[in-house]
C-alpha cells in the first residue's frame, strides 16, 4: 500500500473509533469527514460499514495481545489477569456502538475475520492463566474459552458510569470464582 493510501487509512480508522466513542451508530459520511478524506477514499478501504468494524475490533485486539507479555513481566500474576480482563472489558465497552453492526458482519464472510480474532485472545489469554495456575492464584484446568464465556457479558455492557461499575463488579465476581481456594471449597460442598 503507497503511504498515502496507508496514512488515509490509518486516519480513517482513527476516526471511526472516535466517531463510535461519541454515537453508537455514526454515518460513514461522518467518519469520512472526521478523517478529512471523501466518501469515496472511505469506501475503498472499507467497501462496508462491516469490514470497517472488524478493522476496528481487529485492531484493538492486536494491540490487548501485544501488551500482554509486557503487563506479565510488570505486575503480579493476579493483578496482570486483573488488568488484561479490564482492558478487555474497556475494549468491549468502548465498541458497545459497534455490536450493532458487528451482528450484520455475522456472514460467512466475516467469520474467518471474528475467528482470526478470537484465537489471539484465547491464546494470550490461556498464557495469562497459565502463569496464575503456576502462582496458584487461578485454580487448574481453567481454560481460556471458560474464562471467555464467563466474561462474554462484556460485550453486552455499555460504556457510562453505571454499566462500568457493573462490568467491574462482576469482573470480580468472576476473578472470585477462579480462585483456588474458593474452587476448592465450593467442590467440597
Amino acid at each position: 500500500m503507497r503511504s498515502d493510501a496507508q496514512a488515509n487509512r490509518n486516519r480513517l480508522l482513527t476516526a471511526a473509533m472516535e466517531a463510535y466513542a461519541e454515537h453508537s451508530d455514526p454515518s460513514l459520511k461522518s467518519i469520512a469527514r472526521r478523517a478529512g478524506v471523501g466518501v469515496g477514499t472511505l469506501y475503498r478501504h472499507f467497501p462496508t460499514k462491516e469490514s470497517l468494524v472488524l478493522q476496528l475490533y481487529s485492531r484493538e485486539i492486536r494491540q490487548l495481545v501485544t501488551d500482554l507479555p509486557e503487563l506479565m513481566r510488570t505486575a503480579p500474576p493476579s493483578e496482570a489477569l486483573r488488568e488484561w480482563l479490564g482492558r478487555l472489558a474497556c475494549c468491549a465497552a468502548s465498541h458497545a456502538g459497534m455490536a450493532e453492526a458487528l451482528d450484520g458482519a455475522a456472514s460467512a464472510a466475516a467469520a474467518p475475520v471474528l475467528a482470526e480474532m478470537y484465537s489471539p485472545v484465547r491464546e494470550a489469554l490461556a498464557d495469562l492463566l497459565r502463569f496464575n495456575t503456576q502462582a496458584g492464584t487461578v485454580a487448574p484446568g481453567v481454560t481460556a474459552d471458560d474464562v471467555l464465556l464467563l466474561v462474554s457479558f462484556l460485550w453486552r455492557l455499555g460504556d457510562d458510569a453505571g454499566e462500568r461499575a457493573r462490568a467491574e463488579r462482576l469482573l470480580d465476581m468472576v476473578l472470585r470464582g477462579l480462585d483456588p481456594c474458593r474452587t476448592v471449597a465450593a467442590a467440597g460442598r
